[in-house]
Parts: C-alpha cells; sequence; structure tokens
C-alpha cells in the first residue's frame, strides 16, 4: 500500500508499484517495496546511510559499482549496500518481487548517479 500521509523524497524520481514504511526516524528508515516485473530503482547512492535488502518474494537484484558486484537475492536472503556505493536495484524475475529494507543510521538522502537503467556508466 502506498502511504499518502506525505510526499516522500523519491517520488519525484521513480515509481514502484508499492511502498510501505514500516517506521521512519530521522535517523532509521524501514520500508517494504513491491516491484512489478522489469521494475527498477535507478542508479543512485546515500551519503551516509547502508541499505540493507532482505528479499520477501520473488527475485531481486542490486547491482553496484565501484566496486562491481551483483546480488541476486531469493526469498530469505539478504545483502547490505554501504554509504556512498553507488547501486541500482530491480526486479530480476517475471513475478512481482517483495523485500524489506533498513535504512540507516543516518539522515536519509536519494543522490541519483548519471547512466542508463542497464548499467551505463556513471556520471
Amino acid at each position: 500500500m502506498n502511504d499518502d500521509r506525505s510526499k516522500q523524497p523519491w517520488q519525484d524520481r521513480y515509481a514502484v508499484q508499492a511502498t510501505e514504511i514500516v517506521a521512519e526516524t530521522p535517523d532509521l528508515r524501514v520500508l517494504v517495496i513491491t516491484l512489478a516485473p522489469d521494475e527498477i530503482i535507478p542508479w543512485h547512492f546515500h551519503s551516509t546511510i547502508t541499505d540493507t535488502f532482505f528479499c520477501l518474494e520473488g527475485e531481486l537484484e542490486v547491482e553496484a559499482r565501484a566496486p562491481r558486484a551483483t546480488f541476486r537475492l531469493k526469498p530469505g536472503e539478504r545483502c547490505a549496500i554501504t554509504p556512498k556505493w553507488a547501486h541500482i536495484v530491480r526486479n530480476a524475475g517475471p513475478e512481482t518481487c517483495r523485500y524489506l529494507i533498513v535504512q540507516g543510521l543516518g539522515a536519509y538522502d536519494y543522490i541519483p548517479v548519471g547512466g542508463t537503467a542497464a548499467g551505463g556508466s556513471a556520471a
């Protein structure tokens, strides 16, 4: 379910099937995000927070660069992306993908990185 209580920072940058805010403080955010097939969260990084992904349903792919790494998660698996590590998040399967993400500790920011969804070069 989408949370309509207030506009969230990512809403002008990309759309996903659903976002549920589980908890949010100035230093920590916990969300459940649902991606339809072929949906992505474009290349970006965060200044101070770590993104920890927990796949709940479907197949989730988190690709990072500098250094390059690809995490392909199935339900029950997790990975973490540390601050300033550019990454893209995508539904890697033919069905809906749902994951829990813990973002913290620190203030949330979303800094876009140039390139394409398919992994073009960084700006």
